[in-house]
């Protein structure tokens, strides 16, 4: 028997699962639907774009979306040990103090910035940054690119022509302004969670993973969670904990498997014939996830990574990258971000854009096969709520996934001045000598605040970064505590992204480390770190 079970092996289950077995708070066990990490293309740091279309991501279509022209986009999440930290571009952002101090302010007790930026410090093991706001000698490897292309460098250096000032820090004093991101990687190969804190943790002894087990519901004595059901190799199985199960699936599966086993909206549990175990109106709800659509110019030249993937120069760049940890192989591909207010310059972003120098849309548009500059705006603390419901009792059924993107009218006022901005990046200077005249997308024609509000209802892709559907908090609808205690139950609590009681201004995986090194602690009843006075 184990005393604690974690379910799912994701970034924020692979940092709570190795920092218990590391601190041998007990046995842990950890329970994970996914493969193991053993496919060469996780582990370095371009391989992820080979992945987007495999087996390795749950592949979740949405439902149909009225504002955007009811398209159904699909949104990808990690399905291998280590959760989308194995099989994402491995950037590492963490937010802005504000979204942490709002994270408190609704209720979500010693969450604010000065909470949790010990956390994110201890995480971390930074190659070039070592100072009131990064660690270093942490699991997590955290590194510069060693691999930039010069339609990256000319980005930055129009962002900057268009206004927003260059930054070489996005996780320090100043979120605002455009730069190259740092990324989850450790001496030129990703740095996952799985590999950062599980691995070591295997040593240990207190540590086992079983993967290819499927948890399809938890089991109870009472209002104690008392361990798991999950099926392997077509057989049912049990596990126990002596103290703790844990979920971290994500903000889908794990409202999923709550309700699967009787907890949560009334309604929806009835609709399915489901037992009320335990009412929990909150769960489910509150999903938020970020949107982002392209302005794109096509290149002069074969510039950025067009042809990069070819046979002969993949067997170029793979020997370069085997042989000298340099070339197209190291690069995470987007390698460069800008953060501002498209409101006032001179405050705290709203707006976050990816660049990625290659023409880069959703799979559910016309791929085009051409150089190009691809410039991705998104909103970064969207008003739009969405929801988790069980499409049906099947354990292996992918739940009802329901964003509802741009239903909120501030979305979408964000959104086209994003995209104006956006467009006017691509026209200075710096792009003239790599792109043609004219734009490609949205194209000269979109030339109103009503063309482009379409354009980006026609376009418009998840950023991968679903939140919210199990909020921390103390009112009625929150349905863990600040402990992560699922209310109302004992033995039980949620470590995963899905108990955000907002998303943060940027990419996720780095919040979701911290989380499951905040909840280690907080599970093994030490004091928690020091608030920081950065």
């Amino acid at each position: 028997m184990a005393d604690y079970i974690v379910v799912g092996g994701g970034s924020a289950g692979s940092a709570l699962a190795g920092r218990l077995a590391l601190g041998d708070a007990g046995k842990v066990l950890v329970i994970e639907a996914g493969p193991r990490d053993s496919n060469p293309l996780i582990h370095i740091p371009a391989g992820f774009v080979k992945l987007l279309d495999s087996d390795l991501l749950y592949h979740y279509k949405t439902e149909a979306q009225p504002a955007l022209n009811g398209r159904a986009p699909v949104m990808p999440q990690g399905a291998v040990l280590g959760g989308g930290g194995s099989v994402n571009a491995a950037i590492y952002i963490r937010g802005q103090r504000r979204d942490y101090d709002d994270w408190a302010r609704l209720g979500a007790d010693g969450w604010a910035y000065s909470d949790v930026l010990p956390y994110f410090r201890r995480a971390e093991d930074n190659d070039r940054l070592s100072d009131a706001y990064h660690g270093i000698g942490g699991p997590l490897g955290v590194s510069d690119l060693r691999q930039v292309t010069d339609l990256t460098r000319a980005f930055v250096r129009a962002a900057q022509e268009a206004g927003i000032p260059y930054t070489p820090d996005f996780n320090g004093t100043r979120q605002r302004g455009v730069g190259f991101n740092q990324t989850t990687t450790r001496y030129g190969r990703r740095c996952s969670a799985a590999v950062g804190y599980m691995r070591p943790a295997m040593k240990t002894g207190n540590l086992e993973i079983r993967t290819g087990c499927l948890v399809t519901r938890i089991l109870f004595e009472g209002d104690r969670a008392r361990g798991v059901e999950y099926v392997r190799n077509g057989k049912v199985e049990t596990a126990l904990a002596d103290k703790e199960v844990i979920l971290s699936g994500g903000a889908v599966q794990t409202p999923k498997l709550l309700m699967l086993s009787g907890i949560g909206p009334e309604a929806e549990l009835n609709r399915h014939g489901i037992a009320v175990k335990h009412r929990l109106e909150g769960v489910g709800q509150n999903l938020q996830d970020h949107l982002e659509f392209p302005a794109i110019r096509f290149c002069t030249g074969r510039y950025g990574y067009y042809g990069e993937d070819s046979f002969l120069r993949s067997v170029k760049n793979g020997l370069q990258y085997l042989l000298f940890k340099s070339g197209p192989v190291m690069s995470n591909v987007t390698e460069a971000c800008a953060f501002m207010n498209v409101d006032d310059m001179e405050a705290e972003p709203n707006i976050q854009m990816h660049f990625v120098p290659i023409v880069f849309m959703d799979s559910d548009q016309e791929q085009v096969k051409r150089a190009g500059a691809t410039v991705n705006p998104c909103v970064l603390r969207p008003e739009s709520r969405g929801e988790i419901r069980l499409k049906s009792t099947d354990p292996a059924a992918h739940p009802i996934v329901d964003p509802r993107y741009l239903t909120a009218p501030e979305d979408v006022r964000l959104s086209v001045k994003a995209l104006k901005l956006a467009r006017t990046i691509l026209a200075q200077p710096s792009f003239a000598d790599f792109v043609e005249d004219g734009e490609a997308y949205p194209g000269k024609a979109v030339d109103d605040d009503a063309a482009l509000s379409a354009y980006i209802r026609s376009k418009g892709k998840t950023v991968y970064h679903p939140v919210g559907t199990c909020r921390m908090g103390r009112d009625a609808m929150s349905v863990v505590d600040p402990e992560l205690r699922v209310h109302g139950l004992r033995n039980l609590r949620v470590v995963d992204n899905s108990v955000m009681p907002t998303l943060i201004s940027g990419n996720t995986n780095a919040t979701a480390i911290m989380i499951g090194e905040k909840a280690s602690d907080i599970i093994r009843g030490l004091a928690p770190l020091a608030p920081s006075n950065a």
